[in-house]
């Protein structure tokens, strides 16, 4: 399988470089951007002027994104480049839109009416709600604020730096019998998790909103949380903290598998191994080097849907 990037520089000018060390390429349902590490050696190109990175794995395109860095060592006569990119869509939290609440507002309507992000693109819909804009939150506050209200959904990234709020509509299919994998696992993360919500009420007076989650309690967590009201959620007030439930324990129980390779999978997309039958694909992490391509795919069983 060829691995090589396409780098653009400031000036528009193309250049491709295939002299590729290793890499690692990340995709997460609750991360708003896919994350390449990429390391060359004996590269003869000048990275001086990089702007744009695409990062070619055989016949796909996993990876469009902004340079984050580039490090360049010469040690003899080999030269060494270490990148580190993020796609596009990570300007969504690096942006800001004006506090306060924002009545009939549509993914299409905050997606056009503030910034023009290059290469980023989005689920069409009209569907609209209020958020509330808090200060100093970025735009992906306010877009998963949307999200949860509309389709009771995280927002999450696919293809290139597509911006989606519900299930992929035309997800390809993976299915995998134990002889074609490298391993199947489990995977349980508890340091997000939370045992208690309390939320003030409009006076800053704390009782009225609680909640305790069992689930954390059973195994033994004791962790409080003490929080302003929360203006996002003035329609329903205890969702403010049933939205902090599932946020901290988003990828709490995950189930993966590990195959030799790359064969396109992406967020959203359906997979089916050991126990696992037609889920959709939650994460996926795709490493290589001289030992080979391998990728992780897993799917997560926490309190946001994950269903078809």
């Amino acid at each position: 399988m060829t691995v090589k990037i396409e780098v653009t520089n400031k000036n528009g000018s193309v250049f491709t470089d295939d002299k590729v060390l290793s890499f690692n390429l990340q995709k997460d349902a609750y991360t708003p951007y896919g994350l390449l590490h990429i390391k060359l050696t004996g590269s003869t190109k000048d990275y001086s002027n990089a702007a744009e990175i695409k990062f070619r794995l055989g016949g796909y395109t996993p990876h469009y994104g902004l340079i984050d860095s580039i490090s360049t060592e010469y040690s003899g006569n080999n030269t060494i480049v270490n990148i580190v990119s993020r796609s596009f869509t990570s300007l969504v939290c690096q942006n800001q839109i004006e506090p306060g609440t924002i009545t009939n507002v549509s993914i299409n309507s905050l997606m056009t009416n503030y910034y023009t992000f290059p290469h980023v693109s989005w689920e069409s819909s009209s569907a609209t709600s209020y958020i509330y804009v808090k200060p100093n939150s970025s735009m992906w506050d306010a877009l998963s604020n949307l999200s949860y209200k509309l389709c009771g959904t995280y927002p999450y990234i696919r293809g290139h730096n597509e911006i989606r709020i519900s299930p992929e509509t035309s997800p390809r299919t993976f299915s995998f019998r134990n002889d074609q994998l490298l391993s199947t696992g489990t995977r349980l993360i508890g340091r997000r998790l939370i045992s208690h919500f309390h939320m003030a009420d409009i006076n800053g007076n704390y009782g009225q909103f609680e909640l305790a989650d069992t689930d954390v309690t059973d195994m033994s967590i004791v962790r409080h949380c003490f929080f302003e009201l929360d203006k996002r959620f003035l329609h329903a007030p205890q969702d403010a903290l049933v939205y902090r439930d599932k946020f901290a324990s988003r990828a709490w129980k995950q189930v993966f598998c590990k195959h030799s390779g790359y064969r396109g999978e992406d967020l959203s997309d359906i997979i089916s191994f050991g126990s696992i039958n037609a889920e959709r694909i939650a994460y996926v992490n795709v490493s290589g080097s001289s030992s080979g391509i391998t990728t992780e795919v897993g799917v997560y069983h926490d309190k946001f849907p994950h269903d078809n």
